[in-house]
């Protein structure tokens, strides 16, 4: 029965290469995103020359939201291959990201609730430069949805610092 158990446990253990063609599927997310933000910087370009200045901004808004679902793809492919499918081999390589290694499932959580605040900010923002093309119902549900993004965050925040033991300098011990 013991060597059912281990060639279960084994079996198990092994199942988490299948998650390596999902972060495959995500590094080529990532090149068709670097694809959109050419389209997007080839069109801002000309923009800048004729533009208002609250266009230029939205141009540049739009392309900071493309790097920050890039770093977003990274972040998710580097710390949750590390997490959950193997230890990367580095070396001693000179650019190695000083946070590899080091983030682990909660921390993932934070860098990843952060990274979809810091998107729907800047969609936000990008709405307020042109507030009067919207009804105020589009803009409360902007808001609104921004709203439970941060709200998400402290939440998740909340349950981690929690979950840790970090919840105040008072821990009760029970006999």
């Amino acid at each position: 029965m013991k060597h059912v158990e281990n060639r279960l446990e084994h079996t198990l253990f092994a199942s988490r290469w299948l998650l390596v063609p999902f972060y495959i599927g995500l590094i080529l997310a990532l090149a068709l995103l670097l694809v959109k933000f050419v389209k997007e910087f080839i069109h801002f370009v000309p923009l800048v020359f004729t533009a208002q200045g609250g266009d230029v901004i939205i141009g540049v808004l739009s392309l900071v939201d493309v790097v920050m679902v890039a770093n977003l793809i990274i972040i998710i492919v580097f710390a949750g291959y590390e997490n959950f499918v193997s230890r990367f081999d580095a070396g001693q390589h000179e650019d190695w990201p000083g946070w590899m290694g080091h983030v682990g499932f909660a921390e993932l959580k934070m860098k990843l609730i952060g990274s979809i605040v810091a998107i729907s900010g800047i969609e936000l923002l990008k709405a307020f430069m042109h507030v009067e093309a919207l009804s105020n119902e589009q803009l409360a549900w902007k808001v609104g949805i921004h709203m439970t993004f941060v709200l998400s965050g402290v939440l998740f925040a909340i349950m981690d610092r929690v979950a840790s033991g970090k919840h105040g300098d008072h821990h009760e011990t029970r006999a």
